[in-house]
């Protein structure tokens, strides 16, 4: 196994994720099968109870892993699919330890940070790096490390130490660490100035870390000079040093590795330049022509996107990079009009009149409307007027999570007349409930509650809009975050009144998917489509979003149906008890949050537990317009 170590030092918000992630394309490219490792030093468990606005949104995995965002570049990136146990933090490695001590493992010894959490550490990434993550047999080649913060960091120490003596675990040629650092340009001098990479390799030599490979973040490509000086001053070979400046979109760093010949540094650190005898090159052909494609697009699509994070585009990072995967294949330029939801609301209109009116012009200039998923009231009011003007003006409109329950609410109270029609999450004494509470869920306890990762969806109604666009597939398997759901008591007075529940879960009570069948395109889903969409695979929901909003949807339909999806058809699906007992499938990995008795007795009656940074547009990837407003932290 060869082991690449992305570090980052001077400020943070490089892009270490997206050059992890470029890195892992250029060496897939070469030949070789690539994991991925994110490092996050904070002391959470995971990231599913942290504010959006802390670390951005929270990427679901199959597993039901709630895990940092970097792992969503991994997965579109190298089209894979990893596990929880992929996102290490300093909350998993010390309950793991103490869990550990507890079981009396350590025979009696003083448990310490060295040797104690830095074996756990590096055992750690031995044992996960084994693990195949492309659907192949046997282990990958090469795992790509990405050590979350910056050199320097306290919280950072013991990841440093301990991957400092994992290079000397694994040997010579087996370990290649990349150093991404920052270039900066006064603009008082108008220089580049390499200070602040000498001073941060420095600390990091000073760490017991030395890097192989420099890639240099800057606004503008480097100059000669400025590459020479690194180089004296760093101890880094000038081919081994690689310039990362801004590009039209992120498609273009892997290409920028390969052009600088980053991939031939890294080979021959690792000691596998060669296939045979004949030399590895990358071949992205696919990413050149993508790269290429995006930056020709002219004809604009505007997408509003009404949410109540709209202060941080991380919050919503994978849903952007679903629209813009969407909008290229369909050979249009995304522009996404960012709409607080509290701005839509009658409230603001006397409270904050400037940005009422610009919020609701943004929502009435847009193409489609898209609601994200989300936790809490604030806001909801003016979700509900959206999904209430896409509805009544024909406009096309996609419900997520969150979105698909605003929109059923919706419904209920326009059409069917249910004034005291809510979700049981803001009024728990609604007179119409037409969302509640899940059963199987913890009041109490926050964390890996909820409803997560890989469920199956039937399709309940042949030639819906949906099924087409999923190319007609008996079923599919979409990823899943929440705690709500639609009431299924209430779906019988819903569908006589026009609105079709077309996708449903095994057990024919869980409502996955609604449409309204007379509108253009109006769908909402209960999972998140967002977290499996790649760049040459878009996802089907999002796709038919953006073909709507072009004028594309009946040809896009057309050409789904007559491509479909190689998906079981199953005879009858089986009815199954929707809630069989409290505790459903426990977890192997380490998981944040409630632990119910019958749980802990399963998993601790065993031997022991198992096992973009960059800036969001680099450059200006998506084009977005803000509609200025402070959005306080839920």
């Amino acid at each position: 196994m060869k082991y690449v170590l992305v570090t980052g030092g001077v400020v943070s918000g490089l892009g270490k994720g997206v050059t992890a992630s470029s890195i892992g394309v250029v060496l897939k490219a070469c030949g070789l099968r690539v994991t991925t490792i994110k490092i996050d030093p904070y002391l959470n468990t995971d990231a599913g109870t942290m504010s959006p606005f802390e670390h951005g949104e929270v990427f679901v995995l199959d597993d039901g892993g709630e895990v940092d965002l970097d792992l969503g570049n991994y997965e579109r990136f190298l089209d894979i699919k990893l596990t929880r146990d992929n996102n290490i933090t300093t909350g998993k490695i010390y309950q793991a330890v103490i869990n550990k001590e507890r079981r009396g493992d350590y025979l009696g010894k003083t448990v310490q940070v060295v040797p104690h959490i830095t074996d756990e550490i590096q055992d750690w990434i031995e044992r996960v790096a084994m693990n195949p993550v492309d659907g192949k047999e046997g282990p990958p080649d090469v795992c790509v490390i990405e050590l979350g913060g910056t050199i320097g960091d306290i919280e950072s120490m013991p990841f440093i130490e301990a991957l400092g003596q994992f290079s000397y675990r694994v040997g010579h040629g087996n370990f290649c660490l990349v150093h991404v650092s920052l270039v900066p340009v006064l603009n008082v001098v108008g220089e580049q100035k390499t200070k602040p990479t000498q001073h941060s390799v420095r600390g990091l030599r000073g760490l017991g870390l030395a890097p192989d490979v420099l890639a240099c973040r800057s606004t503008e490509p480097l100059e000669e000079h400025v590459k020479v000086k690194l180089s004296q001053f760093c101890h880094v070979l000038i081919s081994n040093i690689v310039n990362l400046h801004d590009v039209t979109n992120i498609w273009h760093i892997p290409l920028l590795l390969r052009d600088q010949k980053a991939h031939e540094a890294i080979l021959k650190v690792l000691e596998l330049q060669y296939a045979g005898k004949v030399p590895r090159e990358p071949k992205l052909a696919e990413w050149t022509e993508r790269a290429t494609k995006f930056d020709k697009l002219k004809t604009p699509v505007n997408i509003a996107m009404v949410g109540k994070y709209t202060g941080l585009s991380d919050s919503y990072l994978s849903v952007l990079k679903a629209l813009l995967h969407a909008s290229v294949a369909m050979e249009r330029k995304l522009i996404v009009d960012w709409v607080p939801s509290c701005d839509l609301e009658d409230s603001s209109a006397k409270e904050t009149p400037e940005a009422h009116k610009k919020a609701w012009k943004l929502l009435k200039g847009a193409d489609g409307i898209l609601v994200p998923g989300g936790f809490g009231d604030r806001g909801v009011q003016g979700k509900i007027l959206a999904a209430k003007y896409a509805r009544e003006n024909n406009v096309p409109y996609l419900g997520i999570c969150l979105g698909m329950q605003i929109a059923v609410i919706e419904f209920a109270r326009s059409v069917m007349k249910l004034r005291g029609a809510n979700s049981t999450e803001f009024d728990p004494a609604a007179t119409s409930p037409c969302v509640i509470f899940m059963p199987e869920g913890s009041k109490t306890h926050m964390g890996a509650t909820m409803r997560l990762g890989s469920r199956r969806t039937y399709f309940q109604v042949i030639g819906c809009k949906s099924a087409k666009l999923y190319g007609n597939a008996a079923s599919v398997e979409e990823r899943h975050r929440h705690r709500y759901e639609v009431n299924p008591d209430m779906v019988p007075d819903f569908e006589r009144a026009g609105l079709q529940f077309v996708g449903k879960d095994e057990s024919g009570r869980r409502m996955e998917i609604i449409e309204l069948p007379s509108h253009k395109f109006f769908i909402g889903a209960q999972f998140h489509p967002e977290f499996k969409s790649r760049p040459g695979k878009p996802s089907p929901l999002f796709l038919g979003l953006i073909a709507a909003a072009s004028g594309q949807l009946e040809p896009l339909l057309q050409r789904s149906c007559n491509n479909p999806m190689k998906t079981p058809m199953p005879g009858k699906v089986p009815k199954r008890k929707l809630y069989p007992t409290p505790v459903k499938n426990p977890l192997n990995g380490l998981v944040n949050g409630f632990v119910s008795d019958q749980l802990r007795r399963l998993r601790f009656s065993k031997p022991g537990p198992s096992s973009s940074d960059l800036p969001a547009t680099h450059g200006s990837d998506i084009l977005t317009r803000n509609v200025l407003r402070s959005v306080e932290a839920d």
